[in-house]
């Protein structure tokens, strides 16, 4: 019987450390290992071209999105605070130099108040006794001086007075990302972008990732918040009927790997580098990266993929895999001056002594598990 139980035993270790070598090269891991990375390659028949980052790669490979407003919107001038446009709305104050039977007020009422006086969509206005004048254009002087010579030949020198109000003419609208969305007047504070910005409570985003889009006929431009802010030629001119947005840059990269965590990330700044990319996800995990394996992956637009590679035959995207070597002596510089873009992968591979750990901790359970067995047999 005791025969029986040590054969039993013995057999139960051999197909334990079998198993256990046979599925050696599939254990856990967090991806694939750096040579099975190259192994994909177009030089061993794959899809992929494998290049090592360098300065001249870094500097090939540095496209940013390119904002900017064009020229239509840059030599806009400022719109006169008091020209009277369609929409608006005006205040029209007249006073009589008669006590009795005034034209427009009651007896003994010498001044007579006309508040509220939209501008129709033509640009007039109705006064009574004065009939459809036009308003559009005008200054609040001019619409003065013409109401005047209406009422002139009907009352003796009448003296008239018109104020322009906030009204739906001169006004743009702001959505998106701001402290107060609305249909906005353009007054005399509020005739550039950065003042009307201020006007709806600023942005609800970080500076660094706002992005501001305007639409004037038609036609959009969008600048990068941070740039409006620190240049003042880029701060334009509204027009009636601008529509301003808001809007937080959704631009994104992935992580994954043995990095300090495995993500989607946002971007953070215009501008992120490798070496940010990393420092955002924690840096490299010290008990399983391996710095000689830093990859990013990405779809690269042939026009790069042949300055890269120094062809000019690529056409299409083509699939690019740039490797981080932080261990060179020039390792971190590199990965400083490396640019991540919208949509990339950064990978990390295990260091190799990883799996030989991986391995030789299941083979070591698993005999201690045959031990403890054949402990219960005898």
């Amino acid at each position: 019987m005791r025969l029986t139980t040590v054969r039993g035993a013995r057999t139960l270790i051999l197909l334990v450390l079998l198993s256990t070598t046979v599925a050696a090269c599939g254990l856990p891991r967090s991806g694939p290992h750096k040579r099975e990375i190259f192994a994909g390659s177009v030089e061993r028949q794959g899809d992929a071209f494998i290049v090592p980052v360098n300065r001249f790669v870094s500097r090939v490979t540095a496209v940013t999105p390119a904002f900017g407003f064009s020229s239509n919107f840059r030599t806009a001038d400022l719109v006169g605070s008091d020209v009277i446009a369609a929409g608006d709305t005006v205040g029209i104050t007249v006073f009589e130099n008669v006590r009795d039977d005034p034209l427009l007020g009651n007896s003994g009422q010498r001044v007579s108040s006309l508040d509220q006086v939209q501008v129709d969509g033509q640009g007039y206005i109705y006064v009574p006794y004065a009939g459809r004048i036009r308003a559009a254009g005008q200054t609040p002087d001019g619409l003065r001086q013409a109401i005047t010579r209406k009422l002139d030949t009907q009352t003796p020198d009448p003296q008239v007075s018109v104020q322009r109000l906030a009204g739906d003419g001169s006004s743009v609208t702001v959505s998106g990302a701001v402290g107060s969305q609305g249909v906005f007047p353009i007054e005399r504070p509020t005739r550039t972008l950065s003042s009307m910005l201020a006007r709806a409570g600023g942005t609800t985003v970080p500076v660094t990732t706002a992005i501001v889009r305007v639409t004037r006929k038609g036609s959009t431009s969008q600048i990068w918040l941070q740039d409006l802010y620190d240049n003042p030629t880029l701060d334009i001119a509204l027009r009636p009927g601008d529509v301003i947005v808001v809007e937080e840059d959704d631009r994104s990269f992935v992580a994954l790997g043995a990095t300090g965590r495995q993500t989607r990330i946002q971007f953070e700044t215009q501008n992120v580098s490798a070496l940010e990319a990393l420092a955002q996800v924690g840096g490299l995990n010290t008990n399983l990266a391996d710095p000689k394996g830093v990859f990013v992956l990405r779809d690269e637009p042939a026009e790069i993929a042949n300055s890269v590679l120094g062809r000019t035959d690529l056409v299409g995207d083509q699939r690019m895999v740039y490797v981080l070597d932080l261990t060179q002596p020039t390792g971190l510089f590199e990965a400083r001056d490396f640019m991540i873009r919208d949509g990339d992968t950064v990978y990390v591979t295990e260091a190799p002594f990883v799996q030989w750990q991986k391995t030789l901790s299941a083979i070591t359970g698993a005999t201690a598990a045959a031990n403890q067995a054949e402990a219960v047999g005898n």
